[in-house]
C-alpha cells in the first residue's frame, strides 16, 4: 500500500470516475483501476459500488477519511522539518471560492510580510474540508456553511446580499423588491456550487419558485459587467457593492431575511500551522471588514 496508491485512491474518490481521473493523474485507465483493485483486495473489502456509475461506498468514505489524514501527516512532517532546518516555512497556502473579498487583507499581508510567497487556489466549499485534513492547503474561506468535524473556524463576515440592476430597468426606483417580484426576471449568476448561486436557488425554491437564470459564469468578476450589458439581473453582497461603488449599478435590498452572506475563516484543528500561515490567519482575522479593500485609493 504505497504513496502513489494512495494518492490515486484519493482522486478517484473525489471524482468517482475512473477515466476522469485516470486523465487528471496522466495515467492509463487500465493502470488506475489495477492499483483501485489491488487496494480493495490488500483490505479485503469493496472501496466502491459498481452498478452502473462508480460510487464510492461506505468502506471507501471511512478508508478515505483515514487516507486523506495520513497523507496529510505526512505532508506536515515535510513542512515541519523545513521550518526546523531552515528559516521557517516560507509560504502560505489559501483557498478560497472568490478573492475578491480577501484582496484588503492580502495586500495588508504581503505589505508587512514581501518575504512570504502566497499560494492562492480556487476551491469550491464542498472540496476544503477534504484540502485541509489532507493539508493540502493551510487554510480556507468560504462564504457558505461547511460542516464537517475537525474544523476550527472563525466568522469573518455577516451581511446582505441585495439583487444589482442596470440604471435604467424597471425595479431601479424601487427601495426593496421581494423574491416573488424577481421570478421572471432573468438573472445573471455563477454555477452550480457557488455561494451565490447556492443562495439563489435556495430563495427560489423555498417559495415553490425556479430562477430565470440566462448566464451561468465561471468568471465572478464578469457578473456585474454582463447586469450593466443588460443581460439580467444577479446577487451582489453589499460588499462588493462597496468595493465598485461608481458601477454603473442599483443595488436593491432583497425583502427577505435570509438573503445573506456568511464568511468564515477554516483551518484543520490538529494541523500544523507554519509561523507563514498563522500570521496570515491573524492577519485575516483582526481585519475591518467594514473598510473596503486598498481600490478606494485609486487616484
Amino acid at each position: 500500500m504505497d504513496l502513489n496508491s494512495l494518492k490515486q485512491f484519493l482522486v478517484v474518490a473525489r471524482l468517482e470516475h475512473l477515466s476522469r481521473a485516470a486523465d487528471e493523474l496522466r495515467i492509463a485507465q487500465p493502470s488506475l483501476s489495477r492499483t483501485i483493485a489491488r487496494l480493495e483486495s490488500e483490505l479485503g473489502a469493496p472501496l466502491f459500488d459498481r452498478g452502473g456509475r462508480l460510487r464510492l461506498n461506505e468502506a471507501g468514505r471511512l478508508f478515505r477519511g483515514y487516507v486523506e489524514r495520513s497523507l496529510g501527516e505526512l505532508e506536515a512532517g515535510r513542512r515541519a522539518v523545513a521550518e526546523a532546518t531552515s528559516d521557517g516555512v516560507r509560504t502560505v497556502r489559501l483557498a478560497s471560492e472568490t478573492f475578491l473579498t480577501l484582496t484588503g487583507p492580502l495586500a495588508a499581508y504581503k505589505r508587512a510580510h514581501p518575504s512570504v510567497e502566497v499560494e492562492l487556489h480556487w476551491s469550491p466549499a464542498e472540496d476544503m474540508a477534504r484540502r485541509l485534513r489532507a493539508q493540502d492547503v493551510d487554510l480556507c474561506v468560504a462564504s457558505q456553511p461547511i460542516h464537517a468535524e475537525g474544523l476550527e473556524r472563525v466568522q469573518l463576515l455577516d451581511e446582505e446580499v441585495g439583487v444589482a440592476v442596470p440604471l435604467d430597468h424597471p425595479l431601479a426606483g424601487r427601495t426593496s423588491v421581494s423574491v416573488e417580484e424577481l421570478a421572471d426576471r432573468p438573472f445573471v449568476t455563477a454555477r452550480t456550487g457557488h455561494w451565490q448561486r447556492r443562495l439563489l436557488d435556495r430563495l427560489f425554491t423555498v417559495r415553490g419558485l425556479t430562477p430565470k437564470i440566462v448566464c451561468e459564469v465561471d468568471e465572478l468578476g464578469a457578473i456585474a459587467a454582463l447586469i450593466v450589458a443588460g443581460l439580467g439581473i444577479g446577487l451582489v453582497p453589499a460588499f462588493a457593492r462597496r468595493m465598485d461603488a461608481h458601477a454603473p449599478l442599483i443595488w436593491i435590498p432583497v425583502d427577505s431575511a435570509d438573503c445573506r452572506r456568511t464568511v468564515t475563516l477554516f483551518w484543520g484543528a490538529d494541523s500544523h500551522l507554519s509561523p507563514a500561515a498563522r500570521l496570515m490567519r491573524t492577519t485575516i482575522t483582526g481585519w475591518d471588514w467594514n473598510t473596503p479593500a486598498p481600490q478606494e485609493n485609486r487616484g
